[in-house]
């Protein structure tokens, strides 16, 4: 018995959806069309495009171009998404594969389209994923946006306080080993003495010099191409909306985030990306 469905339809014409599903028509033709990996975004990297949706809305209503009405309902409804409490699972809600559009308009219609049906099954207001939850913003910058948000975050509450911690217990074990000697080792063969403290004091000086880099790392990474919308020219959205994006997720991360000096080097190369890629893996390698 085949599951149940319903009908969608976009400027391309109706598809079918599960009945139970959150998101709307774009989400289940990238769901159909890209059949690669079989794997979803992760959720961290989705509750970030929600935070930027939340983000976004209440700075469209400082700027006078959102009402307080509509505003209210699309922040109650990012809240569900970012700490999960929606009908089913993250994966089943945001399908779309890893793999897909190169600017990841899936993924970025996906929430949209979910976050306009959790405002439309609580209110009465006809909410519009483009016109509204996506308003002033574009796949190309949001993508990159969610990305950086979603790494400053686990960056600071997750990789800085195990480092911190990794460091602690090295100085530590460094003090606890004084006085204890060892045989120092070069090519597989004994070489000259040398002890435990000594030893230990260049882990921790690794550890320690991975723990600068990604401080230095994190003023670029908290750099956001928000507010560069398609093509890095800032067009349909207000020139204040980048900073009060940044201003709102200052509020609800505890992070300083910044617009972009450059929306069309933000657009054209996550290059902050990488060099935290870069870095995790230097400390991989200590």
């Amino acid at each position: 018995m085949p599951d149940r469905t319903r009908i969608e339809q976009d400027s391309l014409g109706e598809v079918s959806v599960p009945a139970d599903a959150l998101y709307g028509a774009q989400t289940q033709r990238a769901v159909n069309n890209f059949h690669i990996s079989h794997q979803p975004l992760p959720p961290t990297f989705i509750r970030a495009i929600a935070q930027i949706k939340q983000a976004s809305a209440k700075a469209n209503h400082e700027l006078g171009l959102l009402s307080e009405e509509f505003t209210n309902a699309i922040a109650r409804a990012c809240d569900q998404v970012i700490q999960g409490n929606f009908p089913g699972t993250y994966e089943q809600q945001f399908p779309v594969d890893i793999y897909q559009t190169g600017s990841g308009t899936s993924s970025n219609m996906n929430v949209n389209e979910v976050i306009t049906q959790l405002v439309k099954r609580k209110t009465h207001l006809e909410v519009s994923a483009n016109d509204h939850v996506n308003m002033g913003q574009s796949s190309n910058d949001v993508i990159p946006s969610a990305i950086h948000v979603a790494a400053s975050e686990m960056v600071k509450h997750q990789l800085m306080p195990a480092l911190d911690h990794l460091l602690k217990i090295l100085e530590q074990r460094a003090q606890e080993l004084s006085g204890i000697v060892k045989t120092g080792r070069t090519h597989l063969m004994d070489a000259m003495p040398v002890t435990f403290e000594q030893e230990i004091s260049g882990w921790k000086a690794l550890a320690l010099h991975d723990r600068q880099r990604f401080q230095q790392c994190m003023e670029r990474l908290n750099s956001l191409a928000i507010g560069g919308t398609a093509v890095g020219t800032g067009t349909n959205t207000h020139r204040d909306f980048a900073i009060k994006v940044c201003e709102h997720l200052h509020q609800t991360t505890g992070i300083t985030f910044k617009p972009s000096d450059n929306f069309f080097a933000s657009l054209s190369l996550p290059s902050a990306a990488l060099e935290l890629s870069s870095t995790l893996k230097s400390l991989a390698t200590t």
